[in-house]
């Protein structure tokens, strides 16, 4: 591999971010300061590359000391890993968190996605956006979901520096978010995770039964409320009869594609190669979605005391929890929750004593919602882009690092601690038949009182509404996010289950409910739509590369009237679908369609 450098170097700040993360470098081919003739080979670059996973960790910390990453710095970064600095470039310019132009240290992201579009997120960006100005030192950014859908508006205020500081304003105002950019650590506190679950404190709730309960920086208090119980449970049943208890309750996979946990268990814990790999899918960047930001923030215990059940039943001794970037709160608690579980003995070499040796690393995401697909996620973690493998060959047989690997979820991991508490017969005997068990709602939009909500499948979809106080004059719900489907205010008693979804020809998806009143224009929400998915795209397929260009320019066409009307270009827009749905690589642009399809067929969106 010939590795060709530039000639800019580091600043002293950019050189120690990246020695703070690697350690100090070794030779002066990894650019230490000698004089030596030591650039006429490379050593070590075996286990250089042995440490390209590196790369997006290394990234970060450039990102968040300094506010961007300059040619000299990943020069410095490549050099430490042995990466051409041609990869690195396109990994650092896939993820929308990430500058390579310079930038100021202040970036404040304005959510403009769908929620916070019917929230009156448009006015306020162009409010903030005259506030601060070219002199303010802050770049304003408008932003894809930002995980706070149940207090939209929102935007996010990240100040580089060591340490780098955050604030978070939503519902946010013009003075509140122009405060947060301006002065991160003046900037009001968010409130408790509790406050996101309109249920807290209810009896009856599982999945949920902890968070406003039970202090989530507290491992004590964890273990006062049933913590690690399930653990102890599995260590006596052992990694069989584990899987058997989590096939027997019938749990599936809470993302969307709702494939049977128990057999991806057993599929990868049958794999004679190893090592054995756990990876916790925790980038939920699915418009709408924000219960594993809950889940994590008020109960993170839980979370890695799930992680620890299901390496320990698939064989796996290490974890990678991959944290979209856009949490800085769930961060902070689940670098907390990790350390005092390896400091008491609940994670490291030996795991209560059992002889069991299992550890969790954090992997921040930076803005990239196909890295929410499994093959992409591991290419990211891998320091590659975050793009799509083809399949087969399968996770279980080949995945993160080319081992055996199991991803999961958050919501899908933490379904296992009330497995084990309370058993596979009586877990099943919650919900339905084939959708068994809680299941949590993210509800926003048109409705008194958003947040995550608790319900057993098989309830209906205006149950939920009722929960959370719709309001009058309803014109849609969104069911399953941007790439689900909407249904009419006439269809609320849609079974909230898998099969009961399908039925009515929708999706439930990860549990996205969005109401939507006729005060929200829906051709402008349309756009918005066709816009995300034509930024997140990672381009690698045509299909959905030119695809999801191709519907935002019809639906832009009809937004602005132009042209010999609306039917030449619906025509185009379910051709382009039929294409995109047929030959895409991944889920992205096989659901790029879906949304606006539901929303002409069912809604008449532009008779």
């Amino acid at each position: 591999m010939d590795l060709h450098f530039g000639d800019s170097k580091p600043t002293d700040e950019e050189r120690a971010a990246v020695d703070a993360l690697l350690g100090p470098p070794e030779s002066a081919w990894e650019g230490a300061d000698r004089t030596d003739a030591e650039l006429r080979w490379a050593r070590g670059g075996r286990e250089a590359r042995d440490r390209r996973d590196l790369l997006l960790p290394g990234l970060h910390a450039l990102n968040d000391r300094v506010g961007w990453i300059s040619e000299g710095a990943l020069d410095y970064l490549c050099r430490r890993l042995t990466v051409p600095p041609a990869e690195a470039y396109g990994v650092a310019t896939f993820y929308a968190m990430f500058s390579v132009r310079p930038r100021p240290a202040t970036v404040l992201h304005m959510c403009t996605d769908l929620a916070c579009t019917a929230a009156g997120a448009g006015e306020l960006c162009a409010e903030v956006e005259e506030r601060l100005g070219p002199a303010s030192g802050v770049s304003v950014e408008r932003s894809p979901c930002l995980g706070l859908c149940e207090r939209a508006p929102a935007a996010l205020a990240i100040r580089a520096g060591d340490p780098v500081r955050t604030a978070v304003s939503a519902p946010a105002t013009a003075e509140a978010a122009v405060l947060a950019a301006r002065s991160p650590d003046s900037a009001a506190q968010e409130p408790p995770a509790a406050r996101a679950v309109p249920q807290a404190g209810r009896d009856g709730l599982i999945l949920l039964r902890r968070v406003g309960t039970v202090d989530p920086a507290s491992l004590d208090d964890y273990r006062a409320h049933g913590g690690y119980a399930a653990l102890r449970r599995a260590f006596e049943l052992g990694p069989a009869g584990v899987i058997r208890e989590v096939t027997d309750s019938g749990l599936v996979g809470r993302g969307g594609a709702a494939f049977p946990t128990g057999r991806k268990w057993q599929a990868t814990a049958a794999q004679p190669d190893h090592p054995h790999y756990l990876v916790c899918n925790a980038d939920e960047s699915e418009p709408g979605t924000f219960k594993d930001r809950v889940l994590m923030e008020g109960d993170p215990y839980a979370l890695v005391e799930a992680m620890t059940i299901a390496a320990y039943a698939t064989g796996a001794h290490r974890g990678y929890l991959y944290l979209r970037g856009e949490y800085p709160r769930a961060l902070r608690r689940l670098e907390h929750a990790i350390a005092q579980a390896r400091a008491r003995g609940f994670l490291g070499d030996d795991v209560l004593g059992q002889g069991y040796a299992f550890d969790i690393e954090i992997r921040r995401g930076a803005g990239a919602y196909i890295c929410g697909e499994e093959t992409a996620l591991f290419n990211s973690i891998e320091g590659y882009r975050g793009e799509p493998r083809s399949k087969p060959p399968f996770p279980v047989e080949q995945g993160l690092f080319g081992r055996p690997t199991v991803e999961n979820n958050v919501e899908t991991l933490v379904n296992v601690l009330p497995i084990l508490t309370m058993g596979a017969a009586a877990y099943a005997a919650l919900g339905t038949a084939r959708s068994t068990g809680p299941k949590l709602f993210c509800v926003s939009g048109s409705v008194a009182r958003p947040g995550v909500y608790e319900l057993p499948f098989g309830a209906t979809l205006g149950e939920l509404l009722e929960l959370a106080g719709v309001r009058d004059g309803l014109r849609a719900v969104l069911l399953g996010g941007a790439a689900g489907g909407f249904v009419r205010p006439d269809e609320l008693d849609v079974p909230l289950t898998f099969e009961g979804t399908r039925q009515a020809g929708t999706t439930l998806g990860s549990g996205v409910v969005m109401a939507f009143d006729d005060s929200v224009p829906l051709p402008r929400l349309l756009l918005r739509i066709a816009e995300f998915f034509r930024e997140e795209s990672c381009g690698q397929c045509v299909p959905c590369r030119v695809g999801t260009v191709r519907q935002e320019e019809a639906l832009r066409r009809i937004a602005d009237r132009t042209g010999p009307g609306a039917a030449p270009d619906i025509a185009l827009l379910r051709e382009v679908g039929r294409a995109m749905r047929d030959a895409s690589i991944c889920g992205l642009g096989q659901t790029a369609w879906n949304a606006v399809e539901s929303a002409i067929d069912r809604l008449g969106a532009y008779e």
